[in-house]
Protein backbone atom coordinates (compact mmCIF):
# COMPACT_ATOMS: atom_id res chain seq x y z
CA UNK A 1 0.00 0.00 0.00
CA UNK A 2 1.11 3.64 0.13
CA UNK A 3 1.16 5.60 2.68
CA UNK A 4 2.74 9.28 4.05
CA UNK A 5 5.56 8.33 6.46
CA UNK A 6 7.48 10.31 9.14
CA UNK A 7 10.82 8.82 9.66
CA UNK A 8 12.07 12.00 11.70
CA UNK A 9 10.56 15.05 13.56
CA UNK A 10 11.40 18.25 11.48
CA UNK A 11 11.08 16.53 8.15
CA UNK A 12 8.49 16.43 5.36
CA UNK A 13 6.55 13.29 5.12
CA UNK A 14 7.50 10.51 2.43
CA UNK A 15 5.08 8.89 0.62
CA UNK A 16 5.98 5.12 0.77
CA UNK A 17 4.95 1.76 -0.48
CA UNK A 18 4.44 0.00 3.15
CA UNK A 19 3.24 -3.28 4.05
CA UNK A 20 -0.42 -3.92 4.49
CA UNK A 21 -0.46 -4.54 8.43
CA UNK A 22 -2.31 -7.54 9.42
CA UNK A 23 -5.07 -7.64 12.21
CA UNK A 24 -4.36 -8.86 15.44
CA UNK A 25 -6.51 -10.27 18.10
CA UNK A 26 -9.43 -7.59 18.64
CA UNK A 27 -8.58 -5.88 16.06
CA UNK A 28 -9.99 -5.05 12.66
CA UNK A 29 -8.05 -3.92 8.65
CA UNK A 30 -9.55 -1.44 7.50
CA UNK A 31 -9.12 0.30 3.63
CA UNK A 32 -8.87 4.10 5.04
CA UNK A 33 -11.41 6.63 2.95
CA UNK A 34 -10.81 9.41 4.60
CA UNK A 35 -8.39 10.99 7.23
CA UNK A 36 -8.47 14.58 9.07
CA UNK A 37 -5.66 16.51 9.49
CA UNK A 38 -5.04 18.02 12.57
CA UNK A 39 -3.09 20.47 14.26
CA UNK A 40 -1.38 17.92 16.37
CA UNK A 41 -0.33 16.19 13.52
CA UNK A 42 2.01 19.32 13.17
CA UNK A 43 2.95 19.25 16.87
CA UNK A 44 4.62 15.50 16.06
CA UNK A 45 6.39 16.33 12.71
CA UNK A 46 7.78 19.26 14.34
CA UNK A 47 8.95 17.69 17.34
CA UNK A 48 7.31 19.27 19.70
CA UNK A 49 5.18 16.02 21.13
CA UNK A 50 8.36 13.46 22.25
CA UNK A 51 9.18 10.04 21.69
CA UNK A 52 6.59 9.26 18.81
CA UNK A 53 7.10 5.44 16.89
CA UNK A 54 9.45 6.39 14.06
CA UNK A 55 8.71 5.80 11.38
CA UNK A 56 5.20 6.66 12.26
CA UNK A 57 2.23 6.98 9.75
CA UNK A 58 0.19 10.13 11.24
CA UNK A 59 -3.44 10.48 11.34
CA UNK A 60 -5.63 9.57 13.81
CA UNK A 61 -9.05 10.78 12.27
CA UNK A 62 -9.58 8.00 10.49
CA UNK A 63 -13.09 6.95 8.66
CA UNK A 64 -12.14 3.71 6.71
CA UNK A 65 -14.44 0.63 5.77
CA UNK A 66 -13.77 -2.93 7.33
CA UNK A 67 -11.81 -5.34 5.48
CA UNK A 68 -11.08 -8.38 8.03
CA UNK A 69 -11.52 -8.68 11.51
CA UNK A 70 -9.11 -10.32 13.67
CA UNK A 71 -9.10 -12.76 16.28
CA UNK A 72 -12.11 -12.11 19.24
CA UNK A 73 -13.85 -9.41 16.92
CA UNK A 74 -17.44 -8.88 17.65
CA UNK A 75 -18.73 -5.46 17.19
CA UNK A 76 -17.71 -4.93 13.69
CA UNK A 77 -17.93 -6.82 10.26
CA UNK A 78 -16.35 -6.62 6.72
CA UNK A 79 -18.03 -3.77 4.91
CA UNK A 80 -19.33 -1.51 7.79
CA UNK A 81 -17.96 1.90 8.16
CA UNK A 82 -15.73 2.99 11.02
CA UNK A 83 -13.90 5.82 13.05
CA UNK A 84 -10.82 5.55 14.33
CA UNK A 85 -9.58 8.63 16.91
CA UNK A 86 -6.72 9.76 18.71
CA UNK A 87 -7.10 7.70 21.79
CA UNK A 88 -6.34 3.80 20.17
CA UNK A 89 -5.55 1.56 23.28
CA UNK A 90 -5.58 1.57 27.38
CA UNK A 91 -4.64 -0.94 29.58
CA UNK A 92 -8.14 -1.29 31.54
CA UNK A 93 -6.12 -2.17 34.39
CA UNK A 94 -4.84 1.18 35.76
CA UNK A 95 -6.47 3.32 38.68
CA UNK A 96 -7.52 5.78 35.88
CA UNK A 97 -9.22 2.89 33.92
CA UNK A 98 -10.49 1.45 36.81
CA UNK A 99 -12.42 5.06 37.72
CA UNK A 100 -13.71 5.91 34.25
CA UNK A 101 -10.99 7.65 33.64
CA UNK A 102 -8.78 6.29 31.04
CA UNK A 103 -8.30 9.25 29.17
CA UNK A 104 -5.36 9.46 31.50
CA UNK A 105 -4.31 5.74 31.45
CA UNK A 106 -0.72 5.31 32.54
CA UNK A 107 0.19 3.02 29.72
CA UNK A 108 -2.33 4.64 26.82
CA UNK A 109 -1.54 4.45 23.33
CA UNK A 110 -2.79 7.11 20.09
CA UNK A 111 -3.32 6.85 16.49
CA UNK A 112 -0.89 8.32 14.48
CA UNK A 113 1.86 9.05 17.51
CA UNK A 114 2.59 5.50 18.70
CA UNK A 115 0.28 3.70 16.50
CA UNK A 116 0.22 3.67 13.17
CA UNK A 117 -2.65 5.97 11.48
CA UNK A 118 -4.52 6.56 8.47
CA UNK A 119 -2.25 9.01 6.17
CA UNK A 120 -2.09 5.39 4.40
CA UNK A 121 -4.71 3.34 2.20
CA UNK A 122 -4.77 0.43 5.14
CA UNK A 123 -5.11 0.36 8.55
CA UNK A 124 -5.54 -1.54 11.70
CA UNK A 125 -7.36 -0.10 15.10
CA UNK A 126 -8.76 -2.09 18.22
CA UNK A 127 -11.80 -2.38 17.70
CA UNK A 128 -12.92 -1.31 21.08
CA UNK A 129 -11.85 1.94 20.27
CA UNK A 130 -13.79 2.38 16.59
CA UNK A 131 -17.19 3.99 16.60
CA UNK A 132 -20.12 3.49 14.05
CA UNK A 133 -19.87 6.45 11.44
CA UNK A 134 -23.51 8.20 11.38
CA UNK A 135 -25.31 7.32 8.20
CA UNK A 136 -25.82 10.35 5.82
CA UNK A 137 -22.04 11.89 6.68
CA UNK A 138 -19.71 11.52 3.70
CA UNK A 139 -16.54 9.85 4.69
CA UNK A 140 -14.40 13.26 4.32
CA UNK A 141 -16.89 15.41 6.19
CA UNK A 142 -16.95 12.97 8.84
CA UNK A 143 -13.61 12.52 9.14
CA UNK A 144 -13.26 15.79 11.61
CA UNK A 145 -15.53 14.91 13.77
CA UNK A 146 -13.38 12.08 15.50
CA UNK A 147 -11.31 14.22 16.99
CA UNK A 148 -12.07 18.04 16.04
CA UNK A 149 -15.56 16.91 17.11
CA UNK A 150 -14.78 14.60 19.89
CA UNK A 151 -12.32 16.24 21.79
CA UNK A 152 -13.58 19.93 21.02
CA UNK A 153 -16.78 17.78 22.83
CA UNK A 154 -15.09 16.88 25.32
CA UNK A 155 -13.59 20.57 26.19
CA UNK A 156 -17.30 21.92 25.92
CA UNK A 157 -18.98 19.41 28.41
CA UNK A 158 -15.61 21.39 31.02
CA UNK A 159 -17.50 25.07 29.95
CA UNK A 160 -20.77 23.53 32.35
CA UNK A 161 -23.57 25.36 32.00
CA UNK A 162 -22.56 28.44 30.21
CA UNK A 163 -23.96 30.82 27.53
CA UNK A 164 -21.74 32.97 27.24
CA UNK A 165 -18.72 31.23 25.23
CA UNK A 166 -15.53 32.05 23.97
CA UNK A 167 -13.59 30.01 21.25
CA UNK A 168 -10.06 31.23 20.65
CA UNK A 169 -9.13 30.22 16.95
CA UNK A 170 -11.40 29.36 14.90
CA UNK A 171 -10.23 26.25 12.99
CA UNK A 172 -11.94 22.73 12.97
CA UNK A 173 -12.94 21.71 16.63
CA UNK A 174 -14.32 25.47 16.94
CA UNK A 175 -16.03 25.49 13.84
CA UNK A 176 -17.74 22.24 15.02
CA UNK A 177 -18.42 23.45 18.12
CA UNK A 178 -19.58 26.62 16.95
CA UNK A 179 -22.85 24.36 15.68
CA UNK A 180 -23.39 22.46 18.72
CA UNK A 181 -23.31 25.33 20.84
CA UNK A 182 -25.70 27.45 18.74
CA UNK A 183 -27.72 24.51 18.73
CA UNK A 184 -27.88 24.47 22.68
CA UNK A 185 -29.18 28.27 22.44
CA UNK A 186 -25.75 29.47 23.53
CA UNK A 187 -23.83 32.67 22.57
CA UNK A 188 -20.58 31.77 20.90
CA UNK A 189 -17.89 34.33 20.66
CA UNK A 190 -14.88 33.86 18.28
CA UNK A 191 -11.21 35.16 18.37
CA UNK A 192 -9.54 34.55 15.49
CA UNK A 193 -6.02 35.95 14.47
CA UNK A 194 -5.97 39.39 14.57
CA UNK A 195 -7.14 41.32 11.38
CA UNK A 196 -8.44 37.47 9.57
CA UNK A 197 -12.01 39.05 8.50
CA UNK A 198 -12.33 35.93 6.60
CA UNK A 199 -12.12 33.71 9.77
CA UNK A 200 -14.67 36.25 11.31
CA UNK A 201 -17.24 36.13 8.84
CA UNK A 202 -16.91 32.36 8.45
CA UNK A 203 -17.81 32.17 12.65
CA UNK A 204 -20.55 34.71 12.43
CA UNK A 205 -21.90 32.58 9.34
CA UNK A 206 -21.76 29.71 11.72
CA UNK A 207 -23.62 31.59 14.04
CA UNK A 208 -21.37 33.81 16.34
CA UNK A 209 -22.93 36.75 17.58
CA UNK A 210 -19.39 38.35 17.90
CA UNK A 211 -16.07 37.70 16.20
CA UNK A 212 -13.01 39.63 16.35
CA UNK A 213 -9.59 39.40 16.81
CA UNK A 214 -7.68 37.18 19.84
CA UNK A 215 -5.75 40.61 21.03
CA UNK A 216 -9.43 42.19 21.67
CA UNK A 217 -11.74 41.81 24.30
CA UNK A 218 -15.42 40.93 23.70
CA UNK A 219 -18.25 43.17 24.51
CA UNK A 220 -19.65 41.88 27.30
CA UNK A 221 -17.69 39.49 29.72
CA UNK A 222 -17.66 35.72 28.55
CA UNK A 223 -18.52 32.93 31.18
CA UNK A 224 -16.47 30.04 29.75
CA UNK A 225 -13.43 30.16 27.52
CA UNK A 226 -12.23 27.26 25.48
CA UNK A 227 -8.96 28.01 23.65
CA UNK A 228 -7.68 26.05 20.92
CA UNK A 229 -4.80 27.47 19.26
CA UNK A 230 -1.69 26.59 20.66
CA UNK A 231 -0.64 29.61 22.21
CA UNK A 232 0.13 30.40 25.33
CA UNK A 233 -0.24 33.99 25.62
CA UNK A 234 -3.35 33.49 24.61
CA UNK A 235 -4.25 32.06 28.75
CA UNK A 236 -4.19 35.38 30.46
CA UNK A 237 -6.46 37.39 27.83
CA UNK A 238 -9.32 34.66 28.25
CA UNK A 239 -9.39 34.93 31.78
CA UNK A 240 -9.00 38.66 31.34
CA UNK A 241 -12.04 38.07 29.18
CA UNK A 242 -14.23 36.04 31.59
CA UNK A 243 -16.44 37.24 34.45
CA UNK A 244 -16.03 36.38 37.86
CA UNK A 245 -16.40 32.37 38.32
CA UNK A 246 -15.73 31.67 34.68
CA UNK A 247 -13.60 29.21 33.42
CA UNK A 248 -10.87 28.70 30.98
CA UNK A 249 -10.31 25.42 28.98
CA UNK A 250 -6.98 24.71 27.03
CA UNK A 251 -8.31 22.31 24.83
CA UNK A 252 -5.20 21.29 22.61
CA UNK A 253 -2.26 18.44 23.78
CA UNK A 254 0.51 21.23 23.16
CA UNK A 255 0.81 24.63 23.62
CA UNK A 256 3.86 27.34 24.11
CA UNK A 257 4.76 28.25 27.75
CA UNK A 258 2.01 30.31 29.44
CA UNK A 259 3.52 33.91 30.35
CA UNK A 260 3.31 35.14 33.91
CA UNK A 261 0.04 37.00 34.70
CA UNK A 262 -0.93 38.98 37.74
CA UNK A 263 -3.18 36.75 40.26
CA UNK A 264 -6.15 39.05 39.94
CA UNK A 265 -6.75 37.74 36.29
CA UNK A 266 -6.90 34.24 38.52
CA UNK A 267 -8.46 35.85 41.34
CA UNK A 268 -12.43 35.81 41.78
CA UNK A 269 -12.92 32.03 41.75
CA UNK A 270 -12.02 32.16 37.68
CA UNK A 271 -10.89 27.90 36.82
CA UNK A 272 -8.00 27.41 34.23
CA UNK A 273 -7.95 23.64 33.21
CA UNK A 274 -7.00 21.78 30.52
CA UNK A 275 -7.97 18.80 28.31
CA UNK A 276 -6.69 15.08 27.65
CA UNK A 277 -7.56 13.04 24.78
CA UNK A 278 -11.27 11.42 25.27
CA UNK A 279 -12.99 8.70 26.31
CA UNK A 280 -15.17 6.50 24.54
CA UNK A 281 -18.02 7.93 26.20
CA UNK A 282 -17.13 11.24 24.76
CA UNK A 283 -17.46 9.40 21.89
CA UNK A 284 -20.47 7.83 21.68
CA UNK A 285 -22.80 11.07 23.19
CA UNK A 286 -20.63 13.14 20.67
CA UNK A 287 -21.39 11.01 17.13
CA UNK A 288 -25.48 10.39 18.62
CA UNK A 289 -25.31 14.26 18.80
CA UNK A 290 -23.70 15.41 15.88
CA UNK A 291 -26.97 14.61 13.48
CA UNK A 292 -29.21 16.14 15.33
CA UNK A 293 -27.77 19.55 15.73
CA UNK A 294 -27.02 18.68 12.48
CA UNK A 295 -23.48 19.60 12.41
CA UNK A 296 -21.94 20.37 8.82
CA UNK A 297 -18.76 19.87 8.63
CA UNK A 298 -16.43 22.21 5.76
CA UNK A 299 -13.64 20.66 4.30
CA UNK A 300 -10.60 21.38 2.24
CA UNK A 301 -9.37 18.27 0.63
CA UNK A 302 -6.69 16.97 -0.55
CA UNK A 303 -5.23 13.74 -2.06
CA UNK A 304 -2.98 11.36 0.02
CA UNK A 305 0.21 12.68 -1.85
CA UNK A 306 -0.64 16.19 -0.89
CA UNK A 307 -0.37 15.80 2.97
CA UNK A 308 2.82 18.00 3.21
CA UNK A 309 0.81 20.43 1.48
CA UNK A 310 -2.13 20.15 3.61
CA UNK A 311 0.15 20.14 7.03
CA UNK A 312 1.48 23.85 5.56
CA UNK A 313 -1.81 25.21 4.78
CA UNK A 314 -3.04 24.46 8.37
CA UNK A 315 0.30 25.65 9.82
CA UNK A 316 -0.26 29.33 7.78
CA UNK A 317 -3.95 29.26 8.58
CA UNK A 318 -5.02 28.85 5.03
CA UNK A 319 -7.56 26.19 5.96
CA UNK A 320 -11.01 27.35 6.72
CA UNK A 321 -12.88 24.67 8.48
CA UNK A 322 -10.56 21.06 8.35
CA UNK A 323 -8.35 19.83 6.53
CA UNK A 324 -9.13 16.19 5.16
CA UNK A 325 -6.84 13.62 3.21
CA UNK A 326 -9.10 11.68 0.66
CA UNK A 327 -7.81 8.47 -0.06
CA UNK A 328 -10.30 5.94 -1.26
Amino acid sequence: MRAMVLERPGEPLVLREWPVPEPGPGQVLMRVLACGVCRTDLHIVDGELPNPKLPLVLGHQIVGEVVRAGPGVTRFAPGQRVGVPWLGWTCGECGYCRRGRENLCDRARFTGYTLDGGYAEFTVADERYCFAIPAGYPEVQAAPLLCAGLIGYRALRFAGEARRLGFYGFGAAAHILTQVAVWQRRDVYAFTRPGDAEGQAFAKRLGAVWAGGSDELPPEPLEAALIFAPAGELVPRALRAVEKGGTVVCAGIHMSDIPSFPYALLWEERVLRSVANLTRQDGEEFLALAPRVPVRTEVQIYRLEEANRALEDLRAGRVRGAAVLQIA
